[in-house]
């Protein structure tokens, strides 16, 4: 098989869909990958790094997208990319539709198939490609949210663990999955006031096993949120429904009602934000001020250590890209029904029940939809 790996083009994105290594292993499982030029410069891997991994260069990525039979990325599409791609053509990469229709129904009309790595699943109910970005994202939240409490930022001045004689800032953690995880133990780790709210009790129970007395759980209540949210400094929002809406979680009142200078870190921006005052930034212009409240609401977080981040994303994506490589899309998606679950759009279907409530468009499920196209 072809696969192509064009350059990323979302503002200041500089990740890549494949690490050196990926590209080296595909080539010794005698497949083609074409990587657009400069596509691994991000990362520090230049061209000459690929063709030593057994990759062909390709100048632009109009030809990539008209050369390969699967496009390997990280970020979701942009509309010039989306007009490239055809029926029969794979799209591996996040997308994240559920909070994007113009994305959704372009996808749709160009007839490719689009599995999304945010809903592939596991044996163990998680997702395993979604987790490498979340504890990126969950990590980076605190020490951006740090810097913006800063008084230069718009924040408040205060800083995160305190010192002797002054109380340390207060962290709330909504959401205890990888995001919120990785989220709180930074936050410990730097001394800062941690409470992480769930509405697991099972999970809950995880997380105070882990941090014990270091940090305080609740369960997510309405009322717990608010008076969690009115008392801190830094608010991470962590929430994730898999390939639906993030829950909107504070309303635009409360957050007028929170600490002039807080800060409030979004991380389910990519998924429609869970704050109402949320809407979504870019690494050029990463924050802003609503309500009083510093907002960080970076769609592609992970983008601003594009290293660490894509060889983290490669050893989770890279056993599905040569799943799908090896077999095909069809067999690939038929044997594996935890990849299946990633199939998100198929020949002008939407094969995501998630995606399509959120978006009010017509379901057909993954595998009525490959069998109606010949599969």
């Amino acid at each position: 098989m072809k696969i192509g790996v064009p350059k990323e083009i979302k503002t200041h994105e500089y990740r890549v869909g494949l690490t050196p290594a990926g590209a080296r292993e595909l080539f010794l499982h005698g497949h083609t990958v074409l990587m657009e030029q400069n596509a691994g410069t991000g990362i520090g891997c230049g061209d000459d790094v690929y063709r030593a991994a057994g990759a062909t260069i390709v100048e632009t990525a109009e030809a990539v997208f008209a050369q390969a039979d699967m496009i390997v990325k990280v970020k979701e599409p942009q509309p010039q990319e989306i007009a490239r791609l055809r029926r029969g053509q794979v799209l591996f990469t996040y997308l994240h539709l559920a909070a994007d229709k113009a994305q959704t129904e372009g996808l749709i009309r160009s007839g490719a198939t689009c599995i999304a790595y945010e809903t592939v699943t596991d044996s163990f109910g998680t997702l395993p490609l979604l987790a490498p970005m979340s504890e990126v994202a969950g990590r980076m939240a605190v020490q951006v949210g740090a810097h913006c409490l800063e008084r230069e930022q718009g924040g408040a001045g205060i800083l995160l663990g305190g010192v002797p004689g002054v109380p340390p800032a207060k962290v709330v953690v909504l959401g205890g999955g990888v995001a919120g995880t990785n989220a709180a133990r930074m936050a410990v780790g730097l001394e800062a006031s941690v409470t992480i709210i769930d509405r697991s009790l099972r999970r809950l129970n995880e997380l105070d096993l882990q941090f014990g007395a270091r940090a305080t759980t609740l369960f997510a209540t309405a009322e717990a949120i608010e008076h969690a949210a009115l008392a801190a400094d830094l608010v991470i929002g962590a929430v994730l429904v898999p390939g639906a809406a993030a829950p909107r979680l504070l309303t635009r009142a409360m957050v007028r009602r929170m600490r002039p200078g807080s800060v409030i870190v979004d991380i389910a921006i990519d998924q429609g934000g869970c704050f109402e005052t949320s809407r979504p930034t870019t690494h050029a212009a990463p924050t802003y001020v609503e309500e009083g409240v510093v907002h960080y609401c970076v769609t592609n977080m992970p983008g601003a250590v594009a290293r660490t981040s894509t060889f983290a994303l490669t050893n989770a994506t890279l056993p599905f890209v040569l799943a799908l490589a090896e077999k095909g899309y069809r067999r690939a998606l038929s044997d594996d029904p935890y990849l299946c679950a990633g199939l998100n759009i198929h020949a002008g279907a939407v094969t995501h029940v998630a995606v399509a409530r959120a978006l009010g468009l017509e379901y057909r499920a993954a595998r009525d939809a490959l069998a109606q196209d010949g599969g």
